[in-house]
């Protein structure tokens, strides 16, 4: 007897968006998880901030410079932007395999997720690391076949049933059934949402909740959590009190005094470490007769000395913003080492830092007199986390990159030749003592100002030297001298002002240069930051109405 049997339809490919959004979601949930694991463990170790840093250590030091110059302090943001871009556009790739190549789609995501786990132990050395992306992996794997399975196990619009003979009063009847894949229901006047949108919104709402989770947890971990709730001892050498009249009454100009939240920020942390006090030492050996490791009371229960001293980033384009100074808090690097005893052949400071940086400081700059110290406190207060907490170096005279090692972890007393620094080997200087400059802050470039007496202000640094002069140039004419505030010493900037009578509406064009205690001026020619610092003249054009 013959036997006929309904042949079911083929599963339709689901629409090109739908395919590429089932990876992106997915791994948005991965991530989501993964960052919320970091957050309990090790936040640097996040997959997308491990990476990064990765990214960061690797990027040539043209592409650094570019990065920084170009977005400033927004430099990281945007690398993790653009990382974001990426990962999108991969993963979207992989959800358009998933419904083909489901295997291949699934090893893409293992793929990304090993990169991330092998980024997190090139920092943290520690098997604890991968924990974040192992999550990150599992939840972006389980929720792409989630979503995979589902969209493919919705009813087609085609029917399974065996073909039966259609009347043609039912034709109109039976066209273009709906899946229920697309079509959301009201049921007894409640909003039944699809089941698509239950298939996607579950890992985006996964996504958003440990983003969400993370940066609470984050938050949670706050500054209290991990020692900046101790009360600093007072110095046993506190700063002298400024002179009158070091800071300039002129609206606009840059305050002598930087607020710490206003302190400028160039570094390489993506994540900024949050150190726990309680377990935080700091080791000091290398050529040393007795290496020693201070606790961080230790520090505290040491004689500390207190200097207002100006900070100056070897980043800082001319006229650029990356110059600040503060009322710092510390020990003596002097001291430190008649502790340890610092033997005939070392000729460098090298230190390393939670974030993975390591510096080069050189031992004659540091141990010639100059306020080198290993600092506690700013403005009156513990260290911020930003600002290095719990101890950072800092050494006046040298740029950052050199010798401003923040939230240090080690420092050893090297040779050049034994240890090399990691802006070193990226081709920058490995001496670099602070260039003269000066800066225009009044009036703002391309400003509109009033005809009449036209006031011009700014800062100048020269640090272990001094700003002896300044002097203003306005359309090419003669250099004339601007009145300078009071000089509160050579790690300080200074203060400068000149006045002067506009003859007529239009644009100007004013340079300034200084000159430091030794007697050298600027020099004109301008040139780039890397390797020791930018040379040149700052200049800007104003309009008089």
């Amino acid at each position: 007897m013959e036997r006929t049997r309904g042949r079911r339809s083929a599963r339709p490919t689901p629409p090109a968006w739908l395919r590429a959004l089932t990876g992106v979601v997915a791994a948005a949930a991965g991530l989501g998880v993964g960052h919320t694991v970091a957050a309990l463990t090790t936040p640097a170790a996040s997959p997308l901030l491990a990476v990064g840093s990765v990214a960061i250590d690797a990027a040539p030091t043209p592409v650094k410079e570019f990065a920084v110059q170009t977005f400033g302090n927004a430099d990281k943001p945007v690398l993790l932007a653009g990382m974001a871009v990426v990962l999108v556009l991969i993963t979207a790739v992989l959800g358009t395999l998933a419904y083909h190549r489901r295997w291949v789609a699934v090893a893409g995501l293992v793929a990304l997720a090993a990169i991330a786990a092998a980024a997190a132990l090139s920092r943290t050395p520690e098997l604890f690391a991968v924990l974040p992306a192992v999550a990150t992996g599992l939840v972006a794997v389980a929720g792409m076949l989630w979503v995979r399975a589902g969209v493919l196990g919705a009813p087609s619009a085609q029917s399974d049933q065996p073909t039966q003979p259609t009347q043609p009063d039912q034709i109109a009847q039976t066209a273009a059934p709906v899946s229920p894949l697309d079509s959301p229901r009201v049921r007894a006047g409640r909003f039944v949402p699809t089941r698509r949108g239950v298939l996607i919104g579950g890992p985006a709402a996964l996504a958003a909740a440990g983003v969400g989770g993370g940066v609470l947890l984050s938050g949670l971990r706050g500054d209290d959590a991990i020692g900046r709730d101790r009360a600093l001892p007072e110095p046993s050498d506190p700063a002298q009190p400024l002179p009158d009249g070091v800071e300039l009454d002129v609206p606009g100009i840059t305050p002598f005094r930087t607020a710490s939240p206003d302190f400028y920020r160039v570094d390489i942390a993506l994540s900024t470490p949050r150190i726990d006090v309680g377990t935080w030492s700091l080791p000091i050996g290398g050529l040393v007769d007795e290496p020693l490791t201070l606790s961080y009371q230790d520090i505290l229960d040491m004689p500390l000395v207190e200097r207002w001293i100006t900070l100056t980033c070897v980043s800082n384009p001319v006229g650029g913003p990356y110059v600040s100074t503060g009322r710092w808090l510390g020990v003596p690097l002097l001291d430190l080492f008649d502790r340890v005893g610092v033997q005939p052949e070392a000729n460098q400071i090298f230190t390393e830092s939670a974030d993975g940086l390591t510096m080069s400081i050189p031992l004659e700059e540091a141990t010639d007199g100059r306020d080198a110290m290993l600092v506690v406190g700013l403005n009156g207060e513990q260290l911020p986390v930003e600002r290095g907490f719990p101890a950072r170096l800092i050494v006046p005279g040298l740029f950052g990159f050199v010798s401003a090692a923040k939230w240090i972890t080690r420092m050893d007393l090297s040779t050049y030749e034994r240890d090399v620094a990691y802006w070193t080997e990226r081709d920058w200087a490995t001496d670099a003592p602070v260039l003269t400059q000066t800066r225009i802050d009044v009036p703002g470039p391309l400003e509109r100002v009033s005809a009449g007496t036209v006031t011009m202000a700014g800062v100048a640094w020269a640090q272990q030297r001094g700003i002896e002069a300044v002097e203003v140039r306005i359309d090419d004419g003669q250099w004339q001298q601007a009145e300078l505030a009071a000089d509160a010493g050579v790690d300080l900037w200074r203060h400068w002002r000149f006045d002067w009578d506009s003859t007529g509406s239009g644009r100007h064009d004013v340079q300034v240069r200084a000159t430091d205690g030794t007697g050298a001026t600027q020099v004109a020619e301008r040139t780039d930051p890397i390797p020791d610092g930018a040379r040149g003249w700052h200049s800007i054009a104003f309009m008089v109405e």
